[in-house]
């Protein structure tokens, strides 16, 4: 008998158990494989997770076991039924649970992240909170802090309360041991104990502000640690043994001052600081705290600030009282300088009109001697003692013209009048003047200037008088020439005149006057001193010539307020000059003669010379006025009657009079008498053809005295002094017009 095979044939695999072991392989090695993925993924995720070694090893493991399987997937052989079941068994099982365990992890992950490792993420983030709310806790009592102290030093604007509020408030805020503020000397070179919170050191100290520790902090705007034995901070006298605590110093910015001081701080020219220290109690652990620092930071900043404030404060209300008493010294000052210009104007006003009274009669009289039989030399004296009185009258009216210029009461007289009657009129004034000195004198007007002009020409007159007689007085020979025309707009603007502003328009023009003589000529370093009140050129002719040295600068002030210019151009001593002065005139349509003001006349040797039979009542209070007044009538032929007070004028005047000549004196002292004569003729004769004519002689040359003349009803107004050809004048102009105004 044969033997028999005692093994069992193998059997042939199954194809469809291949298939599910291929499957089951490929499955565990993708569930082997994902789990280390979800594990790496907890352990990132999970920073609390504390045995991360052994899920790393765990990871390791699981990953040899995929790849195990992975390589089964190429090692399959030939098995037997029972061992091919079996295998595919266990590896479907293997596959089964290795996808559960993984599935399972997927799920499970989230939660241990959310479960197992909340209670540690909490406690940290707990933690976390503390500090910053104990943070926020700190900055928010520092705030509050620095805002106590705030209000406290800005409550008020004094430098000792605010230092010693701030040194107060941190010690108590703080509580410090010390506290203390070195302000730096005049000198500055040192620094001096000026505050302290528990005052343990006399104030006074000073330490020199080179030391080390001082630059230390003063190079930084942070508050900086320092020895307790340093200088500036041995705050507590040196008594028994302690351990000091710590010291903290800061800067404390003063106002960069340059232009003021104040008191007895330094004037600073440079960035300065205070210094600021404060003391920790003593055999104390405690130290300095971030948040405390910064509240001293802070707090010295608005130190700083408040300290500016007060020392702007401190020089403002310094600068305001000062500014006071210059206010009230000025005041003073203008009260005295007005108080002195009226009592000035009054005491000219006086003397001008007490001065007039006897020139008029001394000019008076001279006058009517003067046209007696005289001998040649008793002529030449009445001649002399006239033009020493004319002279003396001019200069009267020089001084009250410069008075008033200078005080600026005088205001220009604005009106149309003739501009080329006034030039023949000077020319004819000066002539005869000229023509004994044997002068050829000449007169040019130019065909662009207007005929009629809108000005002052009662000034503008007194100017070229000025001038021209300047002119004749210091020439013995030679010629003169007038010349006058339109000033052209590039001429306009002087060097010399850097004041005046000439603008061309059309409702003005400026003319330009000129008047070249060959006389005596004038230094040219003396041509700026004449138009000086009072100076004269020191040339023997000007010394020979008399004269008061007011005419040429009354003529300047003039040209100034017609808006024009006065110089004068000379090459020295005996080589002649010419005076220039340009003047600002209103233009004018052309007007018929009758319509202008008249110019005073001069002296005409034709005509009615004199008026026989007049009717001429004179009122006047002062016996010589009254005597030599009616001495001048009587020489011209009137018919006079002289009275001596207001009543007995009233009582006298008749319809026969033809006209009543009224003294009129100061305001107060008898002028009302004269006003209400003027009166009560107009109430009396009511028609104008039979009322006398009323005629007011005064010294008092303002405005306003004339006005008030012709406010009451007078018919004229005669300056003193007069003479015979002034009084003649007069009446030519009153039978001609029926009435008489002088200019002032």
């Amino acid at each position: 008998m044969e033997a028999c095979n005692c093994i069992e044939p193998q059997w042939p695999a199954d194809e469809l158990l291949m298939k599910y072991q291929y499957i089951s392989d490929f499955f565990i090695a993708l569930a082997y494989f994902s789990i280390p993925l979800e594990l790496i993924y907890f352990v990132k995720k999970s920073a609390v997770f504390p045995y991360r070694w052994v899920l790393v090893q765990f990871g390791a493991f699981i990953v040899l076991c995929g790849a195990t399987h992975l390589i089964n997937l190429w090692t399959f052989n030939t098995h037997s039924r029972t061992v091919a079941i079996v295998m595919t068994t266990a590896k479907v099982l293997t596959a089964v649970v290795s996808c559960a365990t993984a599935l399972m992890l997927v799920h499970i992950i989230p939660d241990l992240l959310s479960v197992k490792t909340r209670e540690l993420f909490l406690k940290n983030k707990a933690a976390e909170l503390d500090r910053e709310m104990g943070l926020i806790r700190t900055q928010e009592e520092t705030g509050r802090h620095v805002r106590m102290l705030t209000h406290e030093i800005r409550s008020t604007l004094d430098r000792h309360t605010i230092l010693k509020t701030t040194l107060v408030e941190l010690g108590r805020t703080l509580a410090l041991e010390e506290c203390a503020l070195w302000m730096p000397t005049r000198t500055g070179l040192e620094l001096q104990l000026s505050y302290t919170l528990r005052h343990q050191n006399p104030v006074g100290f000073t330490v020199p502000i080179q030391l080390p520790v001082i630059n230390q902090v003063f190079s930084t705007n942070r508050a900086a640690k320092i020895s307790p034995n340093c200088p500036v901070a041995r705050l507590r006298p040196l008594a028994g043994k302690y351990m000091p605590g710590e010291v903290v110093a800061v800067r404390v910015p003063l106002l960069h001052l340059s232009n003021f001081q104040i008191n007895d701080w330094p004037e600073l020219s440079t960035k300065r600081y205070a210094l600021m220290v404060l003391m920790l109690p003593s055999d104390s652990a405690r130290q300095w705290h971030v948040h405390e620092l910064e509240l001293v930071e802070v707090v010295a900043d608005q130190v700083a600030v408040a300290l500016s404030h007060a020392a702007i404060l401190e020089e403002s209300m310094r600068a305001r009282d000062l500014l006071m008493e210059q206010n009230v010294a000025l005041d003073l000052a203008r009260r005295e300088a007005e108080t002195a210009i009226r009592a000035r104007n009054d005491f000219l006003a006086v003397m001008n009109h007490e001065m007039r009274t006897p020139m008029h009669a001394i000019i008076a009289l001279s006058s009517l001697l003067q046209e007696t039989e005289l001998t040649p030399e008793q002529r030449q004296m009445v001649e002399t003692i006239l033009k020493s009185s004319n002279l003396l009258a001019t200069l009267i009216n020089d001084v009250l013209d410069l008075s008033r210029l200078e005080d600026g009461s005088l205001q220009l007289d604005v009106r149309t009048f003739n501009l080329h009657a006034i030039f023949r009129e000077v020319f004819n004034l000066v002539k005869p003047i000229a023509s004994l000195k044997q002068l050829f004198i000449s007169l040019n007007l130019a065909p662009d200037l207007p005929e009629y002009a809108v000005g002052d020409e009662k000034r503008l007159m007194q100017i070229m008088l000025n001038v021209v007689g300047n002119a004749v007085k210091f020439s013995k020979e030679g010629s003169i020439s007038i010349t006058a025309f339109v000033a052209k707009p590039e001429s306009l603007r002087d060097p010399r005149a850097s004041e005046i502003f000439p603008v061309p328009c059309d409702n003005h023009f400026y003319m330009r006057v000129q008047v070249k003589d060959f006389g005596s000529g004038i230094n040219p370093q003396d041509i700026p001193k004449v138009f000086t009140k009072f100076a004269q050129s020191q040339s023997q002719a000007s010394r020979n010539s008399g004269g008061s040295g007011l005419g040429l600068a009354i003529c300047k002030r003039f040209v100034n307020l017609m808006e024009g210019n006065i110089w004068i151009e000379s090459d020295g001593l005996d080589k002649g000059c010419t005076a220039i002065f340009t003047v600002k005139l209103g233009v004018t349509e052309r007007l018929n003669e009758s319509k202008l003001p008249s110019v005073p006349k001069v002296t005409r040797n034709h005509g009615q010379t004199s008026f026989p039979g007049l009717k001429v009542l004179i009122m006047d209070d002062n016996g010589v006025s009254r005597m030599v007044n009616k001495g001048l009538l009587v020489h011209l032929g009137c018919d006079v009657t002289a009275v001596s007070s207001a009543d007995e004028c009233l009582r006298v005047v008749s319809q026969e009079h033809k006209v009543v000549f009224v003294d009129v004196s100061l305001p107060g002292n008898g002028a009302e008498d004269s006003y209400r004569v003027a009166v009560r003729i107009h109430e009396r004769f009511t028609k104008r053809h039979g009322r006398p004519l009323v005629v007011a002689i005064t010294g008092n040359t303002d405005r306003v005295s004339t006005e008030n003349c012709m406010r009451v009803g007078m018919d004229g107004v005669v300056l003193k002094p007069v003479s015979v050809d002034k009084m003649r004048r007069v009446l030519l102009e009153l039978s001609e017009h029926g009435v008489y105004c002088e200019a002032h």
